[in-house]
């Protein structure tokens, strides 16, 4: 695991540092498909070299940090909140995009109002079984279209993309989109996440061509 971690690092350095599929140019969100991506019909699999396997009776999903009201919520308690659909894309830093998405899950909105955020909260990070960590802000993961999402065309998320349970949000690169999140931690700074240590953008915008930090 960690020889296959360090080769992929050492990859998208070397990528961030060459400037693979950067075209030089922005595009405002109404182009549906932002500067250099590509469709795709299926859903690529990308991931660190381990996929967990979570099962319902081991899944949690801890929120906290700089909030009034913390939880530990298990399976049942999430799928007993208020459940919405969605339909976006996804477009993943490795130039693939996919439309029109069906997806199934609790709304971020949900989980905000049920903590309360204080005052000067404004971040968020997410960890996952795999270790993985991601960072947003806070009025990112607060927008319309962010769910934590368990079922893609009609189908529970396999644990290949993240099952039972992974953060959805539209209009970031998909590595914000944090696969097998386990806790949600809401900050008053902001702490880069994995990727954003090595190599991305700490915001990842795909209109604007986002894709590293250097």
């Amino acid at each position: 695991m960690s020889g296959f971690k360090d080769k992929l690092i050492d990859t998208k350095q070397a990528w961030a540092k060459a400037g693979r599929l950067l075209t030089g140019t922005t595009a405002a969100p109404t182009e549906r498909l932002p500067p250099g991506q590509r469709l795709v019909k299926d859903w690529p699999v990308l991931d660190l070299g381990v996929q967990p396997e979570i099962t319902p009776a081991k899944f949690f999903l801890d929120i906290g940090g700089a909030v009034e009201n913390p939880q530990h919520l298990k399976l049942d308690d999430l799928m007993a909140l208020p459940q919405e659909g969605s339909v976006s894309d996804m477009h993943c830093v490795t130039a693939w995009s996919r439309y029109d998405n069906h997806w199934q899950g609790v709304a971020s909105r949900t989980l905000l109002d049920l903590v309360r955020p204080l005052p000067d909260a404004k971040h968020v990070i997410f960890h996952s079984h795999d270790g993985y960590t991601t960072n947003v802000q806070l009025d990112q993961f607060a927008d319309d279209d962010v769910f934590l999402v368990h079922h893609w065309e009609g189908e529970a998320i396999s644990r290949v993309h993240g099952g039972p349970i992974r953060v959805l949000i539209p209009k970031l690169y998909l590595w914000k989109s944090a696969k097998w999140v386990n806790r949600i931690e809401i900050t008053t700074a902001d702490h880069p996440g994995f990727w954003e240590r090595n190599g991305y953008h700490n915001n990842a915008n795909p209109w604007l061509e986002e894709r590293y930090s250097a």
